[in-house]
């Protein structure tokens, strides 16, 4: 099982991207706060965004559900990968009740009472 919910706050802008593909994607980094250690960023991918992701600003607070995924790409010659989080929503903390509903889908994903999404196999993809 693959699910991941964050919280915390935009540390970067949104910043759209299309692939080689004409898919549409937005990549955000979060930072979370861990009370009494240092806080930790995570990078984000959000493919297939609805027009709101492209209006995500820094400083707001946002949770994400998604999962783990890490890929492969070629840059300066060699293969290097990354890990990062493939988000399947991200909402303000100003959306409480969607909020709401997703963590009550998270659990379900983690009970096992709504099947998960067959997890795509790393690709290897040519840095532009």
């Amino acid at each position: 099982m693959n699910v991941v919910v964050l919280r915390g706050r935009l540390s970067l802008p949104a910043e759209p991207r299309t692939l080689p593909s004409a898919e549409q994607l937005v990549q955000l980094e979060i930072t979370i706060p861990r009370p009494g250690e240092k806080a930790e960023t995570a990078p984000i991918a959000w493919p297939n965004p609805p027009a709101r992701a492209f209006k995500l600003d820094v400083g707001q607070e946002v949770m994400v559900l998604g999962r783990v995924r890490r890929r492969f790409f070629r840059a300066g010659g060699s293969t290097q990968s990354r890990t990062e989080v493939v988000a399947e929503e991200v909402l303000t903390s100003r959306q409480a009740r969607k909020v709401e509903d997703l963590i009550d889908r998270a659990c379900a994903l983690i009970d096992g009472s709504i099947p998960a999404e067959p997890d795509e196999e790393d690709q290897v993809i040519e840095a532009r």
